[in-house]
């Protein structure tokens, strides 16, 4: 991953060449370092969810989620809270079943980003000589 400021801002880009805008919050079309973490917890999630889901035979007619979090402190957040919107297939008795199941298995054991967060992943800084 590679971050750089450019004549327009700030912008992530990855070796498949995607880039996200970032930006301070002023910036139109530009997400705040903040709102790519919280994305990156609810992309790592849902990612995951929707695959397994189907892949038992279960496909949710509609997967979406909010991702909050408020500052504690300046330049701390608090919890972050990750709240599933669902429509359930018609006729499909065991699907809240298995996406409930689905989607506590993947929270605590396979998305990297939340458990990252929740364990305390260390962060280095690496500055020129």
């Amino acid at each position: 991953m590679n971050v750089e400021r450019t004549d327009d801002g700030f912008v992530a880009r990855n070796a498949r060449g995607a880039e996200v805008k970032m930006g301070s919050g002023d910036e139109q079309g530009a997400f705040t370092p903040v709102e790519l973490l919280l994305a990156a917890v609810g992309g790592c999630n849902i990612v995951t969810v929707e695959p397994l889901t189907a892949q038992r035979g279960h496909r949710l007619v509609r997967l979406a989620m909010t991702v909050a979090a408020e500052k504690v402190e300046p330049t701390l957040l608090g919890p972050v809270t990750v709240t599933y919107e669902v429509e359930l297939p018609e006729g499909d008795p065991k699907a809240d079943e298995v996406f409930r199941a689905v989607a506590h298995r993947v929270h605590e054991r396979h998305c990297t980003v939340s458990r990252s967060l929740e364990k305390g992943t260390q962060v280095i800084v690496e500055l020129p000589d």
